[in-house]
């Protein structure tokens, strides 16, 4: 018996700062014996419409995947409230923080710069700290070269700056020795690195890499996503609600999430006080229902 499967999409971003890889498949061919003691049993999940039971009428029908109630509706709405790209993520982001004109492996580098910085910072205030680093050449070599209490000074004030020095220097000296002056191209190899977490790692393979390997949950996110129920109980912690939406959230929308929670979170969905009565989502919340 031979079973083979390929599978391929994606998007080409207008920027593009990575490459292309390729995939290959191997079909296996193997005997098997017509009586056996043992028997291995094997799950295999099926898109819809596929599978052997689907023709023989032999398997039970699937039962349909948790989604949240009114999920749709709900966004659609902030992406109407998000129309005007006008929060400080869409004009200081970590897409506005690099230079677009630097070759794409100095570009990836301060990508990844960018996003340490970001850590409990306003975009704001990383945004400033990430420009006084590139009128210096931001670099590899260059931040290798600088003692840590320069570096200190430019970034200063980002959260948790004296942290961050020790971590930019660390993982920059891998970069250099490890990666040859770039940054890996793997999760798993990102949230190696000093001061790199699971949200920074799937922001840097989105931004710098164009590859979308999963949802990017900071607080924002974290946050909204609890009060819409968007998960089927209550997350304590951002990787455990990137978890929970993986689980049922269309792939084709894991690039967008961040941005579009993000901007929401920074001028409706407060922290403290949300602004319920200007969203528009207001009528179908769980949160603003028992405000």
């Amino acid at each position: 018996m031979c079973a083979a499967g390929a599978a391929g999409g994606g998007r080409v971003a207008a920027r593009r700062l990575g490459g292309a890889a390729g995939v290959s498949h191997v079909c296996s061919t193997a005997g098997i014996p017509r009586r056996s003691r043992r028997r291995k049993s094997v799950a295999i999940a099926y898109e819809s419409g596929q599978g052997d039971g689907a023709e023989q009428g032999t398997s039970e029908p699937q039962r349909p995947r948790w989604e949240p109630r009114d999920w749709r509706q709900q966004l659609e709405r902030i992406r109407e409230m998000r129309r005007k790209r006008d929060a400080p993520v869409d004009e200081m982001g970590v897409e506005k923080c690099y230079d677009s004109s630097a070759p794409p492996q100095v570009m990836r580098y301060q990508v990844l710069l960018s996003l340490m910085l970001s850590s409990q910072t306003k975009d704001q205030v990383t945004s400033a700290a990430m420009l006084r680093l590139r009128q210096r050449g931001l670099t590899v070599d260059s931040i290798l070269q600088m003692d840590d209490a320069t570096l200190g000074e430019i970034i200063y004030p980002v959260g948790f700056w004296r942290n961050k020095v020790k971590y930019i220097k660390q993982t920059t000296a891998i970069l250099k020795q490890k990666y040859g002056g770039d940054i890996p191209r793997t999760v798993e190899e990102l949230v190696q690195l000093p001061g790199v977490g699971p949200k920074m790692a799937h922001l840097a393979m989105n931004i710098a890499w164009d590859s979308v390997s999963g949802i990017a949950v900071d607080t924002h996110v974290h946050r909204i996503t609890n009060r819409l129920k968007w998960v089927k109980k209550e997350t304590r912690h951002p990787e455990e609600t990137r978890v929970a939406l993986e689980d049922w959230l269309p792939r084709d929308l894991w690039r967008e999430i961040n941005w579009l929670l993000v901007g929401f979170g920074q001028q409706t969905c407060l922290p403290v006080n949300p602004r319920c009565n200007e969203c528009l989502n207001q009528d179908i919340c769980p949160a603003a229902k028992r405000r």
